[in-house]
């Protein structure tokens, strides 16, 4: 497994969940996989566009067999929370099990709680209202089997860098649940330090695309959700080391990347 401080974020915690409007995507094979996850305990930091530092983030993965759970929790400085865990399986190609997804709190103009059922299709969403009522729904839909909904990160650390373009379908609210689908391209190598060393991380982008007629016509009246940015470190045992995007519809671009540990003043020794 790569380096254990290596989180696999759930994408995101940036990718906006309440869309203007969506059409559902044609169903797809699964995305391959080529690089198998592992046991990994990670920390990441959430900045806004200032470079103030927003949440700190703990993400983990646990692997039983060829079935993982992964879970990524943000703790925000004004209380609010950004928890999702996912559960997929990578037998030779990822396929989503089940993705629990929750907001609340200040920073979440929209709270909410997603719950998918890949397996059966049935979709549950506990949102809050502005009167402060809560609201529950049910649906059964019929979801692709490459559903990536927590796993983004995951998917591109597989995309070869000389591949121009992959597709991928998600799951959001709009404010009922559609699917969307996510165009990931590379965008060529760019540099980055580390303890002073120098490497290079593979720039991907992300375009959501909404189908039908209100995708033809979201650019126009401003409505078009922004792309995301993601950075892999590539090779043999590929790492995400930053994304930036919104965390919800209509929200700030933040940027999410791996957080270098700090250590209290060691006392000094008595000489």
């Amino acid at each position: 497994m790569t380096n254990i401080l290596t989180p696999r974020l759930r994408c995101c915690a940036l990718l906006p969940l309440l869309l203007c409007a969506c059409q559902p995507s044609a169903p797809a094979e699964t995305a391959p996989v080529r690089h198998v996850q592992g046991t990994i305990h990670g920390y990441l930091e959430l900045r806004d566009a200032d470079g103030h530092l927003l949440a700190s983030g703990d993400s983990t993965e646990v692997v039983h067999g060829d079935q993982v759970t992964a879970r990524t929790v943000f703790s925000f400085k004004d209380g609010s929370i950004d928890d999702e865990t996912t559960v997929f399986s990578q037998r030779r190609r990822f396929q989503l099990i089940s993705n629990h997804h929750i907001q609340k709190g200040p920073s979440f103009p929209h709270p909410m709680d997603l719950m998918i059922d890949a397996h059966s299709g049935q979709v549950t969403v506990h949102t809050t209202g502005k009167d402060g009522k809560d609201d529950v729904q049910n649906s059964h839909m019929n979801l692709p089997p490459d559903l990536a909904n927590g796993m983004v990160p995951i998917v591109v650390e597989n995309v070869p860098p000389d591949t121009p373009e992959t597709t991928v379908p998600m799951l959001v609210l709009s404010p009922k649940p559609r699917v969307v689908k996510l165009v990931i391209s590379p965008r060529g190598e760019e540099p980055f330090s580390v303890a002073g060393a120098t490497h290079k991380a593979t720039h991907y982008e992300i375009k959501i695309e909404i189908g039908g007629v209100i995708g033809m016509v979201a650019p126009l009246v401003g409505k078009a959700p922004p792309n995301i940015q993601i950075w892999i470190v590539g090779g043999q045992a590929p790492v995400f080391v930053k994304e930036q995007g919104p965390t919800y519809a209509d929200g700030p671009v933040m940027t999410i990347q791996l957080a270098s540990p700090t250590w209290p003043d060691s006392p000094k020794q008595g000489g």
